[in-house]
């Protein structure tokens, strides 16, 4: 490893970040810690620090729609683990997060022993769920098949998925992704036929689904 680790903490609360710091800083060998107070900080930082290291995303901060916020991350950066942090830490949701992509799930009121205990598990490659609960399976048969569908696209139709759902035209998605407008539109017309939909609007609604907030566990 050429330098030390770096890391973005997501988080509206500043001293929730702050205890996420302190549980970083003792993990050792540590260069940079980045913080976002909102989702659209923790998006450019993602964007302008190709070399992070993990992802540590609250869901329910300003800007982020529950999971929704972490598909989209995971679509700008698909080979950078990223932990979910949440008070919400029911079986559905922690579930729901890692069948989505998080390396991890965090709950709030974790101990900073079990903060640096995850935070090193999935730094070594394995994936951090808190102990002792049971996950269970999905009872909910439209979020199950929701979840596979989101699980087909490219990280690259994850993005512009995401873009979609905050309203951007496929003109605009073009000129952020840097490229063509043909391309987009290729996208979207793989996206919509993955998620079994016929306009992007449905797609957007489908989406947000997944992106509750709260989230409420399935009953």
């Amino acid at each position: 490893m050429p330098s030390g680790y770096s890391f973005v903490i997501a988080d509206d609360h500043p001293l929730f970040r702050g205890a996420l710091r302190e549980a970083l800083s003792g993990i050792g060998n540590v260069t940079a810690i980045h913080e976002a107070g909102d989702f659209e900080s923790a998006k450019a930082l993602v964007v302008a620090n190709e070399d992070v290291d993990l992802v540590l995303l609250d869901l329910s901060m300003p800007g982020a729609s529950g999971l929704a916020g972490l598909i989209s991350l995971r679509g700008i950066h698909p080979a950078v683990p990223l932990i979910v942090v949440s008070a919400h830490d029911d079986p559905a949701t922690i579930r729901r997060a890692l069948d989505l992509g998080a390396s991890g799930f965090i709950s709030k009121s974790a101990s900073m022993e079990e903060i640096r205990g995850a935070v090193q598990a999935v730094l070594a490659g394995d994936i951090a769920a808190p102990v002792g609960v049971d996950l269970g399976v999905e009872r909910d048969p439209e979020i199950s098949d929701l979840i596979k569908r989101l699980q087909a696209l490219t990280p690259q139709q994850t993005r512009v998925l995401g873009m979609l759902a905050e309203g951007l035209l496929n003109k605009q998605i073009a000129y952020e992704l840097g490229v063509s407008e043909a391309t987009i539109k290729a996208h979207v017309s793989a996206i919509l036929q993955k998620l079994g939909v016929d306009s992007r609007t449905q797609a957007v609604i489908l989406f947000s689904k997944i992106g509750s907030d709260p989230l409420q566990p399935a009953s």
